[in-house]
């Protein structure tokens, strides 16, 4: 019996990806102590939100091999006929293998970068101005300038009302790196 191929390149990747950040999240936070349901410690949440990525990659994984997907055109398509909404899906051959050419990878870029940039800067520059930066590159994903501004500004106020004043977290406003 052959190997088959999946259906959809695209999940088949994005599935992967959530079992490997769901298991290397269980996995660094069986370091910690998990606790109870009633009585958390430091290792439940993480534990428990990379166990859910993990089952969500799965179901993702099985969905590539499982269902296609259609395009933009198949799409209008099958909602007038009818078929989105049985399970029809579109007439491609079992072994069509979808490729990764749809992806948009000047956002994808945009936002691991902004992911990156306050992953390595948030202890040298301090909250504020990571948080700035990175939701600026993030925001400059899709948006021009002048709204990636505000955007990041946005972002900046948010995760100070929340992790600072609702929170109530100890974190550098200002690093080192600026002179704080």
């Amino acid at each position: 019996m052959a190997a088959r191929l999946p259906r959809s390149t695209a999940d088949l990747v994005a599935g992967t990806i959530f079992i490997a950040l769901g298991a290397a999240f269980a996995i660094g936070a069986l370091r910690y102590d998990v606790g109870s349901l009633l009585g958390m410690g430091p290792g439940y949440v993480p534990l428990a939100l990379g166990a859910v990525l993990a089952v969500l990659g799965v179901a993702t994984v099985v969905k590539a091999y499982v269902a296609p997907d259609l395009a933009p055109e198949e799409v209008s398509t099958a909602v007038e006929d009818g078929r989105a909404s049985d399970g029809g899906g579109a007439a491609e051959p079992e072994d069509a293998v979808r490729p990764l050419a749809g992806i948009k990878w000047r956002p994808l870029l945009f936002v691991m970068a902004g992911i990156v940039f306050f992953a390595y800067t948030v202890d040298g520059l301090g909250l504020l101005p990571a948080s700035f930066g990175a939701g600026l590159l993030a925001a400059l994903a899709g948006s021009r300038l002048p709204r990636a501004l505000l955007v990041s500004a946005g972002l900046t106020v948010a995760s100070y009302i929340i992790f600072v004043v609702l929170l109530q977290l100890r974190l550098s406003l200002v690093g080192d790196w600026l002179g704080g």
